[in-house]
């Protein structure tokens, strides 16, 4: 069966193929997720038409999959999935294409700008070609590197060191004319303390401006994704913390989530109201390293200091629940991995109104200074149809102009209930990244405050011992709890055969996993759409052009974690 919103997609697309409509499939899954599977001729067509008629504006993701232990009822190995979404009536819509080992795919890069790094990302661990793509070279494994590391044939041991680093280099660019000039080459990163993270930003310069760029990443990358084939479910959840490691919570929670919505159960009121708080303090947390960092890079130390105090208060409130402060694997598939220990919530109220104090400091100190004014306003900008072009989310998107947030537009654990309000700028440069990141920051605070005051009655997680481990008195008391135990440790949850893609709103926008299950007790397939990712291949043309010394500012506004980046 299809949405309406699919059935009216394929009577509009039936012009459009042609003599091969026969061959699209249009499909609702059982998660309510709008899929249409097209022949890889036809691929390039569609989404043109799509971004064209304005019925889908972002391209939100693209990535593969591998068949090869799966191949029932298939002709070819890999699919290219294709994950769009509309700002104008946030629907979304999955494209998946069949190809064959030795085939290629079309670039759809003259169409979305988004597309280079998500095509690059997918030819690196699958080797999956896209025919015209302006650079299809390695981006997360080093140029030594031999083979496809998310094949199934690839064995997850299988480690390659590099021996060299490559020299300067950048992307083919056909209008590129030096036209005689002496131009100095510099190297920053990876490790540079402005990089915030393993990069590496290679320039040319002419004089004090930047005439080329380019970016290096992978210098972290973690194999993220071929972990989560190797381990069972809820033994991911450690690895998310460690994707944007400045706020673990909010990956824990967009994981668990995906994988509760595959499984069809729904966590208590309780426990949404416990991720709603640390989803919150987390994105507070996440904005005062943003600031923090990029203020201490421009010059301003004093506000790095005077940030870190209010992050270690929120770091001590999760060290009250789980012992631990930075990566905290709170969440757990069914609901929360501990009850709040009495007072906890009275101390989060406590806490929150110093932060709030240490907001509006923040914006006395930085908001007006005319040292800080002058090192951001006007570098980076970006118009909001730009943006979108690359795949933009969060606060960098929200800078551009365009109010666009998850929790507003697809709410979830009651967002809709509370009152809170969209941040948004005009811009999109340095300076309006930071007053969206400030109010952001306020309009957090509120929602945990309203959330704290109204904590719903109940349990923190669900009681399904096929999901949820029994509690230790059970499992020490009793044969019933101790085998649940046993059962649910050697055979893992297992959700049912299928696919999904769940989003909620990060700290830097949207957090996507597209989760694909072969009913084991192992994800087949996971794949993190991280928002950084995006937005970070828009550096080199938002650098080119400008100064040097607006090469860190721009970097320090996009917050890029190279555990989600690279990932």
């Amino acid at each position: 069966m299809a949405t309406q919103h699919l059935e009216t997609l394929k009577s509009e697309l039936a012009p459009l193929a042609r003599d091969r409509f026969s061959a699209y499939k249009f499909y609702t899954t059982p998660y309510n997720d709008d899929v249409l599977e097209l022949p890889k001729e036809d691929i390039v067509n569609v989404l043109k038409f799509l971004r064209e008629t304005g019925k889908f504006d972002f391209l939100m993701d693209i990535c593969g999959a591998d068949y090869l232990n799966n191949m029932t009822g298939r002709q070819k190995r890999f699919d290219v999935v294709y994950h769009l979404f509309s700002s104008r009536n946030y629907q979304r819509v999955r494209l998946k294409v069949q190809v064959g080992e030795n085939e290629s795919v079309p670039s759809v890069t003259p169409y979305w700008k988004g597309a280079n790094f998500f095509e690059r990302e997918t030819y690196d661990m699958f080797g999956i070609r896209f025919e015209g793509h302006p650079n299809l070279s390695r981006l997360l494994c080093h140029h030594e590197f031999v083979g496809h590391p998310l094949r199934k044939d690839y064995d997850a041991d299988n480690q390659q060191h590099c021996s060299a680093p490559l020299p300067l280099h950048f992307e083919p660019d056909a209008n590129w004319k030096p036209e005689g000039r002496s131009l100095v080459p510099l190297n920053i990163g990876p490790s540079h303390p402005s990089t915030h993270g393993t990069l590496r930003i290679m320039a040319e310069l002419d004089g004090e401006t930047i005439a080329r760029a380019n970016v290096e990443l992978g210098f972290l990358h973690r194999c993220f994704e071929k972990m989560a084939e190797t381990h069972p479910y809820n033994q991911v959840i450690p690895y998310t913390d460690r994707l944007n490691y400045c706020s673990a919570p909010l990956n824990n929670v967009a994981y668990c989530k995906a994988v509760e919505r595959m499984l069809g159960v729904e966590v208590p009121a309780k426990a949404q109201a416990m991720r709603v708080i640390l989803s919150e303090l987390s994105r507070v947390i996440d904005h005062i390293v943003c600031i923090g960092a990029n203020a201490v890079d421009l010059g301003a130390l004093t506000t790095f200091f005077h940030l870190f105090t209010y992050r270690e208060m929120v770091y001590s409130l999760f060290e009250k629940l789980c012992g631990a402060r930075l990566t905290v694997s709170l969440t757990r598939i069914g609901g929360m991995a501990y009850d709040a220990p009495p007072g906890w919530f009275d101390d989060v109220l406590e806490t929150v109104k110093k932060i709030r104090v240490g907001v509006d400091e923040l914006d006395r100190l930085l908001t007006n200074n005319k040292i800080w004014i002058q090192r951001t306003q006007g570098v980076g900008a970006i118009s909001a149809e730009n943006a979108i072009a690359w795949g933009y989310t969060g606060p960098c998107l929200r800078a551009a102009g365009v109010s666009l947030d998850l929790r507003k537009a697809q709410p979830y654990y009651g967002y809709d209930q509370l009152d809170w309000d969209v941040p948004i700028g005009s811009t999109g440069d340095v300076y309006d990244r930071y007053l969206v990141r400030v109010a952001e920051m306020r309009e957090s605070l509120k929602i945990v405050e309203q959330v704290c005051k109204n904590i719903p009655a109940g349990d923190f997680t669900i009681r399904d011992k096929s999901i949820v481990l029994p509690e230790k008195k059970d499992v020490y008391g009793n044969i019933e709890g101790l085998m649940n135990h046993f059962m649910l440790v050697i055979k893992g949850l297992r959700p049912p055969a299928g696919e999904i893609y769940d989003a909620t709103e990060g700290g830097n926008g949207e957090l996507g996993f597209y989760l694909i299950s072969d009913g084991s007790g192992r994800p087949y397939r996971l794949h993190c759409r991280p928002p950084c990712f995006a937005i970070y291949q828009s550096f080199s043309e938002q650098v080119t052009g400008g100064l040097v010394a607006d090469v860190i500012s721009i970097l320090g506004s996009m917050n890029l974690i190279a555990g989600e980046l690279d990932r």
